[in-house]
């Protein structure tokens, strides 16, 4: 049986409650019920420490519980330090500290989105006299290295994680049910549809939308892409189009069908395995090998060609993205008990500034028919 958790916004707004009933009643508070919205239903929060910086501040700290979701903020401290007064008109004004990403899209602002934004907004508001204000700053300590570890920058978010989400309840990925709704889209659309564009993220849906594909095509995957590959073989689907950011997009090219990175990675010896079948340089495979992210290796990349007139990016993504195709073709033939002739599937790469590194040759023949 899965165990539902709560998304980072509830643990925020929790923080928040607990700092702010210190301010009122000086006295620490070991739970916190706060109100969800979406869902409708309270949440019991457990705070671990609450402590008054002033007479006018208090600080209140809790950690991230996602259940039996598969998430690298597990057990990460998230902190709400909340004020009297506020610089706005609103009686509750709220802030990123440290650990909260910055949007690049929104002139900076901190990435706490209209969920989260709502979430504390209404359960503080309740707490306040009229004509009361207060300030509450949302702080992740372990924000900002989490973040490496995501692709975040691909969404435009930079200098730590964001505050996302439409609900408080936080689906386990181990749970069919996220996978239900995937397939019961993707069943709606291969009825209408013989090509379909599958989409790992948000971020691949609206570049998509913004080339020009029919929004009607897309189907969001999130980190599914095996069993929806395959559902869409037996649905009839002909022609797939894998469009995601590369840092998620190229595990494919090494047979990892499930992107999540709990779950698997070997995103650098994929690059590594692809550079040296190019008769790169060892001491420049290492150095790819060795790169933190996907996006820095891809910036060396980019660094050997501007400094050497090499063409390595378009070399190693070009045989990547053929990997993909080839393994995805593969892999829906492997669970093709029918006989028939599964989907041509092209992929298009793009990196954390929505550039399109690259489009596999099927992928171009695609673009025609879908754009």
């Amino acid at each position: 049986m899965t165990k539902a958790g709560y998304t980072l916004p509830v643990f925020a707004c929790a923080a928040a409650v607990a700092a702010l009933h210190w301010l009122r009643q000086r006295q620490p508070l070991k739970t916190v019920s706060v109100d969800l919205i979406a869902p409708p239903q309270i949440a019991e929060i457990p705070i671990e420490q609450v402590a008054g910086l002033s007479e006018n501040i208090a600080l209140a700290v809790t950690r991230s519980d996602p259940g039996d979701n598969l998430d690298l903020t597990r057990d990460t401290p998230i902190w709400a330090m909340v004020e009297w007064g506020g610089e706005a008109e609103e009686a509750v004004t709220i802030k990123g500290g440290e650990g909260i990403g910055k949007n690049l899209n929104a002139h900076d602002q901190p990435a706490i989105y209209s969920y989260a934004q709502r979430l504390l907004h209404e359960n503080l508001r309740r707490m306040l006299a009229p004509g009361e204000k207060i300030t509450a700053t949302i702080i992740l300590p372990e924000g900002r290295s989490l973040a490496v570890r995501t692709s975040n920058a691909a969404f435009g978010v930079v200098e730590g994680l964001s505050l996302l989400g439409t609900t408080g309840i936080s689906q386990p990925l181990s749970s069919p049910e996220q996978l239900t709704a995937f397939r019961t889209e993707l069943q709606q659309k291969a009825s209408r549809f013989t090509s379909l564009v599958f989409c790992i993220g948000e971020n691949g849906l609206d570049l998509a939308r913004k080339l020009g594909i029919n929004p009607e095509q897309l189907v969001k995957t999130a980190n599914w892409l095996g069993p929806m590959l395959v559902e869409a073989d037996a649905l009839g689907v002909k022609e797939i189009l894998l469009f995601g950011y590369h840092g998620k997009l190229l595990k494919l090219a090494g047979g990892i069908f499930h992107t999540h990175h709990h779950l698997a990675d070997g995103r650098r010896e994929i690059l590594a395995a692809h550079c040296a079948l190019l008769g790169m340089e060892s001491s420049d495979i290492q150095v790819v090998f060795n790169s933190a992210t996907a996006e820095a290796a891809l910036k060396y990349l980019r660094e050997l060609d501007a400094s050497g007139g090499s063409d390595w990016v378009n070399q190693v993504y070009s045989a990547i993205a053929q990997a993909i195709d080839t393994r995805s073709q593969e892999y829906m033939q492997s669970h093709n008990n029918q006989g028939t002739k599964v989907p041509i599937c092209g992929s298009i790469l793009f990196d954390r500034d929505r550039k399109i590194i690259v489009k596999s040759k099927t992928a171009c023949f695609l673009m025609e028919k879908l754009c």
